[in-house]
């Protein structure tokens, strides 16, 4: 029998495995929690070397959609599903379909988005097997990629971190780090970019820098080196898990806000960050502006940029609540958000 910690640590609605053998398609699909809504969540597509390692990132994604939801109004619950392939060479139309044939099954509990390795014309894909998926791409009629508005969220916490440790929210002059140059992180970039501040970069994949260079006077540095970079905000924008007992020490940041789900590496590197003076804007309510969008377009209601914009500014007052709140009762920024986040789904059962 396998044991997978993480499952005795939350409770999970549910948890589905799915294998088709005739697409390849070997899958998890989690459900956290229905309390606010059905479950929404990325279909993430990455290698993952082990079985436990792809269920291990699923329940950890899951839930964060769950607290995403909670704590930015959102009237849905938090859910999540992998792939386990390469979406570079692995990714095809049967996969796809296949997916979506499970996501069927479940009855509308849980509703699928784009994610890493995924895109708006892979949401059309499965959309052919199951009506419970957002984020379809344009040309197939739904609201598009969330990308521009998730980055555009993010953008609001960066301003809410620069007011809570600069006294002023203006990005102009300001020196902001962005590791991942992503659909999210090269929009936040370029967020940045207008509004005046000075970017140093950084991304694995090497045209994806040179393109920050060229169109957005970013410096670029290796992929290791954005840790150390002397800077008023660092803004992770790329995998979970990279602030921890390595990098926490290096970071010469002011404050942290960034796109990347599940930054914290553990709960505890909150305290850590805490402790070093650098305010931490909590990932799932920073990065929540695409989901915003997602329930826009679940409820058939207007998506057009105005209206969501005004919606995701909404992160900047509910950033600067959650800092408030951490310094009123003497914890982390991000048990604060989990608080709120906890007392929202309480209030609803």
């Amino acid at each position: 029998m396998r044991v997978f910690p993480l499952l005795g640590e939350h409770d999970y609605d549910k948890v589905v495995f799915c294998n088709d053998n005739d697409s390849g398609l070997r899958a998890i699909i989690a459900i956290h929690d229905t309390t606010l809504g059905p479950a929404l969540g990325g279909v993430r597509m990455l290698p993952y070397p082990t079985e436990a390692e792809a269920l291990r990132d699923v329940l950890r994604l899951a839930r964060g959609m769950t607290y995403k939801a909670a704590i930015s109004g959102v009237d849905l619950g938090g859910g999540k599903s992998v792939i386990i392939g390469d979406s570079r060479t692995a990714k095809n139309p049967a996969l796809l379909r296949a997916l979506g044939r499970f996501i069927e099954s479940l009855g509308g509990q849980y509703l699928a988005g784009q994610d890493i390795g995924t895109n708006s014309h892979d949401m059309a894909v499965i959309r052919a097997s199951t009506g419970h998926v957002a984020c379809v791409n344009e040309s197939a009629g739904g609201a598009g990629d969330p990308s521009r508005t998730t980055a555009y969220g993010v953008s609001c916490g960066i301003r809410a971190v620069l007011k809570a440790t600069t006294g002023s929210d203006t990005l102009a002059g300001r020196h902001i780090s962005i590791q991942g140059l992503g659909n999210v992180g090269f929009a936040v970039a370029r967020f940045c970019h207008e509004a005046g501040a000075r970017l140093t970069v950084s991304d694995i994949y090497t045209p994806l820098a040179a393109k920050a260079a060229q169109e957005l006077g970013a410096t670029v540095i290796a992929p290791d080196d954005i840790y150390d970079v002397e800077c008023d905000v660092y803004s992770p924008n790329s995998v979970g898990g990279i602030i921890n007992d390595d990098t926490v020490p290096r970071l010469r940041c002011a404050a942290v806000a960034g796109g990347a789900n599940n930054a914290l590496a553990e709960p505890r590197h909150a305290d850590l960050l805490a402790q070093r003076g650098i305010t931490y804007g909590p990932d799932y309510l920073v990065n929540s502006g695409g989901l915003i969008r997602c329930q826009e377009e679940v409820f058939d209601r207007p998506t057009e940029d105005f209206t969501i914009y005004s919606k995701v500014t909404q992160i900047y007052d509910q950033t600067l609540h959650v800092i408030e709140l951490a310094d009123e009762l003497g914890i982390s920024t991000a048990a604060a958000a989990d608080w709120l986040a906890e007392e929202r789904i309480a209030g609803a059962k």
